[in-house]
């Protein structure tokens, strides 16, 4: 992420994931239920948890075998409900952060 976007982590999102991506859908989810709960109150965590989110649905969409990869299908919805999320319950200078990270 920090040299495709000139994005520097905050958190090791990207690696928690990647590391349960290893193990399939499950882990994923149970990755994210811990990611989300515990950092869902933190407006920077949060941020780039929907950026590694993001990611991981192009990174595991694979248009070659025919249909998108079922962790990238996992990956979006995940993304979506901590995009979501965001979008609702993030105000004023914390939402402008959110917004301007990930557009």
């Amino acid at each position: 992420m920090a040299e495709d976007l000139g994005y520097k982590p905050i958190t090791i999102f990207w690696m928690d994931f990647s590391i349960a991506d290893k193990f399939g859908p499950t882990a994923v989810k149970d990755t994210f239920r811990r990611a989300f709960a515990e950092w869902k109150g933190n407006y920077k965590y949060l941020t780039e948890l929907v950026m590694v989110l993001n990611h991981k649905i192009a990174y595991h969409y694979n248009p070659a075998k025919g249909a998108p990869n079922v962790l990238a299908n996992l990956y979006n919805e995940l993304w979506e409900e901590a995009d979501n999320y965001a979008n609702t319950h993030l105000e004023g200078e914390e939402y402008a952060y959110f917004y301007s990270i990930t557009d």
